[in-house]
Parts: structure tokens; C-alpha cells; sequence
């Protein structure tokens, strides 16, 4: 079968419930990384075979109910997920969580791959995308622009199509200023919708504690 080209979640449950296989899908993914070529984009990628191994696993399960079954996802690299640094862009700061955030862990649960961590403004500050050390991630629409900030490598792997959704922070319109950059949709849930347990230095705090990735 032939992998739907946009990793839309609709078009995913179509390949999937037509017997297609989410280790397909990782492979395209994987793909779609290397053909991107932006050594901006990941702090910290999974590894590709770990990425084979959970879609596999997937694959021989079947989808048990499992809404976003075989779908790829990224997260800010400020949000844990278990076996991966947490670092918000800053190497100093970087630590190894004992477990996934409970929005991570959720959406393992419902069946997602996770490819990886992505770069981010410094300590989710700034609204451009290019405050990083690990360099400014390429705009999926338009290379000569910014990619909006913080949550700009998020942004920018669902707008490459590499990702069919991606975890950020939105504290002052990190979220959706680099969505909006990259021609995709950026959701900022209600209060409590999400748990923010696991986060790691967010752009206010204050502001943080009322909010959701």
C-alpha cells in the first residue's frame, strides 16, 4: 500500500483500517527526516531502529481500539519523555527523567510513535524560533522566513509533513505563533484538559500553571 503523503490523522486511520501497517509509516517517516536534511530540527531524535521496534510492536498488536495507532509525533524538548534528555535548548541544563509526562504517556497509550525531541527557543523564551544553540529549525513554507517561536521545531516537522502532530508549550503564543508560521493549526487546551506535570522551564511559570501543551 502506498503511505497517504500528508500524515493527517484521518488519512492514517484510512491506510490503517485498509491493512496498512504502521511500520510502513515509520519508514516513511524516517524518510522524510533524512530528506528534510535540517540538523536544526531535533535536539535528540529517537533512534531509528527504536522507532522500527515501537512501530513494529504496533504492527503485531493491531490497533486494540488505539485512536492515533501508528501515528508519528515529536515533542518540545521541554516536555519529558522517559529515555530521551530534557534539556529546553540548553545543554547545562539538561536532565534524564525517570518517566514520560503524562501528556506523552497518553498519547503512547493511544498508539503514537515518538520520533524525537525538537529544538525551541532557549528555556521556551522568544516568539522567532531563532534562539537556539542548536540553530534556527528551516520554515516548512517559506525557507527565508522564521519558523516563530518557541515551539519551533514542533511547528515545522508537522508543516514538512514529517509529523502528524507534535507536542509544544504555550505560555505567551509559543504554541501557536510558529503553527501559524508553518500554515498549520496550533491548539492551546483549557485549563486542566492537559496535565503540565513534566514540564521543564516554561516561558512564565504563572502563566504555565494555568495552561496546557
Amino acid at each position: 500500500m502506498t503511505v497517504p503523503p500528508a500524515f493527517t490523522l484521518d488519512a492514517l486511520a484510512a491506510f490503517h483500517a485498509a491493512g496498512g501497517s504502521p511500520a510502513e509509516v515509520a519508514e516513511a517517516a524516517l524518510a522524510r527526516i533524512a530528506a528534510w536534511a535540517d540538523p536544526a530540527l531535533f535536539i535528540t531524535a529517537v533512534p531509528p531502529e527504536a522507532v522500527r521496534a515501537r512501530a513494529a510492536a504496533l504492527a503485531a498488536e493491531g490497533p486494540r481500539g488505539r485512536p492515533l495507532y501508528g501515528v508519528p509525533f515529536v515533542v518540545k524538548d521541554n516536555i519529558d519523555a522517559a529515555g530521551l534528555p530534557t534539556t529546553a535548548a540548553c545543554p547545562d541544563h539538561a536532565y534524564q527523567p525517570a518517566a514520560d509526562s503524562p501528556a506523552v504517556a497518553r498519547l503512547l497509550a493511544a498508539g503514537a510513535v515518538l520520533l524525537g525531541k525538537t529544538n525551541l527557543d532557549q528555556f521556551a523564551t522568544g516568539l522567532n524560533g531563532t534562539r537556539s544553540p542548536h540553530g534556527t529549525p528551516r520554515n516548512a513554507v517559506a525557507a527565508a522566513c522564521i519558523p516563530g517561536g518557541s515551539s519551533s521545531g514542533s511547528a515545522t516537522a508537522v508543516g514538512a509533513g514529517i509529523a502528524g502532530f507534535s507536542l509544544g508549550t504555550d505560555t505567551a503564543g509559543s504554541g501557536r505563533v510558529p503553527a501559524m508560521a508553518n500554515n498549520i493549526v496550533g491548539l492551546k487546551p483549557s485549563l486542566g484538559l492537559v496535565p503540565t506535570e513534566g514540564w521543564c522551564r516554561p516561558a512564565a511559570r504563572s502563566t504555565a500553571s494555568r495552561s496546557s501543551p
